[in-house]
């Protein structure tokens, strides 16, 4: 800017007039001037204390305009350091002022040169505590999407098992009230059969027995009929065998024989019905029990599968567990580097940006300073 052009010339020709009188001073201290002006010239003496206070008063004014200066710079760059070696650089003396400027300079070297090393290793640690903690987060979601699963599998494997019982019990009684049922109408089929066999055999015997009768009735009428003559008035039923007379017509023996073939129909009906029965039961059988073993084989499949899944899960928790701790502890330690890797207040960039403006600002007030030793 102009006011800063203008502000380091007028540093400069008061430089050079600073200089000038240096010159001069040294000029009159030498022994052609102050060895003369000793013996001859009095006065030059005093001449001489004037050079002096001039160069003390000119020192001190150039001291002002240092500490100006570095208050402006200071303002500038919002720098404390500046601002304050300013204030020392006003009030403090000539010679210490130059070794505190030095000091200073060196200091902020020296602080970044270890800055340089510290952004080195914060670089690395976060680098690689990022690194870790992105691993390890990954790994805590699929371990706990896993055990989530796992649960979720356990559970149905449970549930699963418990209806398979359930069914199974279920298989058991309806077998159970089938094979119950099954007995029932068997020994009411038997006993059917029995007392249609024991029907048939009363029947054939009754038969039996009246066929006998009538056949020995018959002989009696024809021998009956053989001793009476034509004139005899005999009746007309003896004319024919007499084999019984029934209400509804027919004879007894027929009726018989009808009974029989009923029971000898009913013992056939129920053989039949009892077969068919017993055949649909052993079918029925057959399939509940290849049922019910499968069920009980799938029962064994799924509680295998459940041992394994609950060890899975075991594994897993436990597992979860450690890298949940080594996610924690690598939580814990970006933390605790966070105050003097990250959260510094300041970007590192423009620490090292102020930082070099700050030693520009201080090599150029020590240049000004050491432009102007006169001692």
């Amino acid at each position: 800017t102009l006011k800063t052009d203008d502000f380091t010339a007028r540093q400069k020709l008061r430089g050079e007039e600073i200089q000038a009188i240096s010159q001069a001073i040294d000029i009159m201290s030498s022994d052609a001037v102050s060895g003369a002006g000793d013996e001859h010239l009095p006065a030059l003496a005093q001449q001489g204390t004037a050079l002096a206070q001039l160069r003390s008063t000119a020192m001190g004014d150039i001291q002002s305009r240092v500490a100006a200066f570095l208050a402006e710079r200071a303002k500038v760059l919002n720098s404390r350091v500046l601002q304050q070696i300013s204030m020392h650089v006003a009030a403090d003396p000539f010679g210490k002022v130059k070794k505190m400027i030095k000091d200073l300079i060196s200091t902020l070297m020296q602080e970044a040169t270890q800055e340089t090393e510290h952004k080195g290793w914060c670089d690395t640690e976060l680098t690689t505590n990022q690194q870790t903690r992105e691993q390890k987060t990954e790994v805590v979601e699929e371990l706990s999407a896993k055990k989530e699963d796992l649960t979720s599998q356990i559970a149905k494997l449970t549930q699963d098992m418990a209806d398979l019982t359930s069914a199974v019990a279920e298989l058991d009684a309806v077998m159970a009230s089938q094979a119950e049922e099954r007995s029932a109408s068997k020994e009411k089929n038997e006993e059917a059969v029995a007392d249609a066999k024991a029907a048939m055999l009363a029947v054939e015997q009754a038969t039996a027995v009246l066929k006998d009768f009538y056949a020995k009735s018959g002989e009696a009428v024809a021998m009956l009929q053989a001793r009476q003559s034509p004139a005899e008035d005999a009746p007309e039923t003896f004319d024919v065998p007499y084999t019984g007379l029934l209400p509804e017509g027919g004879n007894i023996v027929s009726f018989l024989e009808v009974i029989l073939s009923d029971f000898a129909r009913l013992e056939a009906e129920t053989s039949s019905s009892e077969a068919a029965e017993q055949d649909e039961f052993e079918k029925f059988t057959f399939e509940s029990k290849k049922d019910k073993a499968l069920k009980e084989n799938e029962k064994e499949h799924k509680a295998a599968k459940q041992s394994d899944s609950e060890q899975a899960l075991a594994a897993a928790e436990e597992e979860l567990e450690l890298t949940q701790q080594q996610l924690d502890k690598a939580v814990a330690y970006y933390e605790k580097l966070k105050p003097t890797c990250v959260d510094s207040g300041i970007s590192y960039e423009d620490r090292v940006k102020r930082r070099e403006e700050e030693l520009q600002s201080l090599q150029e007030a020590l240049q000004i300073l050491l432009g102007q030793d006169l001692s």
